[in-house]
């Protein structure tokens, strides 16, 4: 039985669990619609502030720069304060990323508020699954964790769908103020019920407040306190008696490449391009303001009813098949979008084909690249294993977010389907490197995946 469990113990689910994990995972859905909700707002901003590609792609990237310095800084603060607490800092950043981009009167306070809220994001995606898994008993845990996931994903469905909801309104130059600024409802939300849920019990014991922890323990649903208290306790004191390991190292290498080249690979298929500029994508091939937006929220739901596919069956059908299988979707159909864009020829077949695309992304890549970095590293590397795999995906994210809107063309201009075509030989790339280099690490414990790897 897993260390944190209960000795022989069936755990059931608390009012006080399903509270703090609704509200944790609020963090989530914040992250989802902070980095999506930018792209019903890009071609009018363009416009209004007569930006330039340059100009455009670092206001889009500002916000993926600030996640990848967020997503390096948050874990130790979180150990030093508590995850809850370092979250309303996080709550705190999306309110006022959300307030400075309403009441923004030029590029660079747009900016500036994108950064803060980019730290939200980074910061974010640290401390909202560690606090959700230190809060979950053991038998619950894969289940109240994904929550997390799947409000990343709802969160980006809620912000193409309030963006097309908002440009329904005929607000004219103030609309990308409206749409931007929407966030502080949610994010003044999260902030408040923050107040309310209980600090991580293995937070409390790492500082020794014992009776917190036992108080904390008992509104989360544990019945024997004291046997738990005491598992906790003593995996605390085996952590702290290991020797603080270097990542990298020879020892490290296997695990080290494949959580760089996943993170990689999981931006350079082109799906941060797609949510940061969808509206952009179909204006350029010719659609109005309107439908643009509602091919969005379409693709939206897409996203989240195929997440909630591959969480289902990633445990039965393996991180490897998903991965290849996605890969396989992604690369046809991000050739199809190239065609389209480079020929002219049937643009109407554009939101079947990033349908298509969005589909096999979130049941591949999209499922498994957190689930599959957290196994591969052992337990002494494993929260630097994360962070290295968390900043590369959010640095991948800024410089693809950057340099798009420089490359991106209208449909049937000349190398109009450049981007398209380059994000589709990088998914035959990462077929031949998953293929073969790739380890299965379905139903392995965690202790036996290190010899998996090697």
């Amino acid at each position: 039985m897993n260390a944190d469990d209960l000795a022989g113990e069936p755990v059931g689910i608390s009012p006080a669990l399903i509270g703090a994990t609704l509200v944790g995972a609020l963090g989530g859905l914040l992250f989802g619609f902070d980095t999506a909700v930018i792209s019903g707002c890009q071609d009018q901003l363009k416009k209004l502030l007569s930006l330039t590609t340059e100009a455009q792609g670092i206001m889009t990237a500002s916000a993926m720069a600030g996640a990848t310095v967020g997503s390096l800084a948050a874990a130790k603060p979180g150990d030093l304060f508590g995850r809850r607490d370092c979250l309303k800092w996080t709550a705190g950043f999306y309110l006022l990323c959300a307030l400075g981009c309403a009441f923004a009167t030029d590029l660079w306070m747009i900016i500036a508020a994108r950064v803060l809220g980019g730290l939200a994001v980074g910061a974010s995606s640290v401390l909202g699954p560690m606090y959700l898994a230190e809060i979950a008993p053991a038998s619950w845990r894969g289940r109240l964790v994904a929550c997390f996931q799947v409000n990343i994903v709802l969160g980006v469905l809620v912000a193409y769908f309030s963006n097309y909801l908002i440009g329904t309104f005929n607000l004219g130059d103030q609309e990308w103020r409206w749409k931007l600024g929407v966030q502080a409802v949610p994010a003044a939300a999260f902030l408040a019920t923050l107040f309310f849920i209980p600090r991580s019990p293995r937070w409390l014991l790492m500082k020794g407040m014992r009776q917190e922890a036992a108080e904390t323990l008992g509104r989360l649903g544990v019945k024997n306190v004291d046997a738990q208290i005491a598992s906790i306790e003593g995996s605390l004191s085996a952590n702290r008696s290991t020797v603080s390991a270097s990542l990298f190292t020879a020892q490290f290498r296997k695990p080290v490449m494949l959580a760089i080249i996943i993170a990689v690979f999981n931006q350079v298929g082109g799906i941060n391009a797609l949510w940061y500029y969808a509206d952009t994508i179909f204006t350029m091939a010719g659609f109005d303001k309107n439908t643009s937006a509602l091919q969005a929220v379409g693709l939206g739901i897409a996203n989240i009813l195929a997440t909630l596919f591959g969480m289902a069956v990633i445990d039965k059908v393996g991180r490897k098949p998903l991965l290849m299988w996605g890969t396989v979707g992604c690369g046809i159909a991000l050739a199809g979008v190239a065609l389209i864009f480079t020929t002219g020829a049937r643009p109407e077949l554009l939101v079947w084909l990033f349908g298509l695309f969005v589909i096999c992304h979130a049941f591949g890549q999209g499922a498994v690249i957190w689930v599959f970095i957290s196994e591969i590293f052992p337990t002494v590397v494993r929260s630097k294993g994360q962070t290295l795999g968390s900043f590369t995906h959010w640095f991948m994210a800024m410089l693809v977010s950057y340099s798009f809107p420089m490359v991106a063309r209208g449909v049937g201009q000349p190398l109009a389907g450049l981007p398209f075509w380059i994000f589709a030989i990088f998914m035959v790339i990462q077929l031949i490197v998953v293929g073969m280099t790739f380890p299965e690490t379905k139903q392995i414990a965690l202790e036996d995946i290190d010899e998996t790897i090697r």
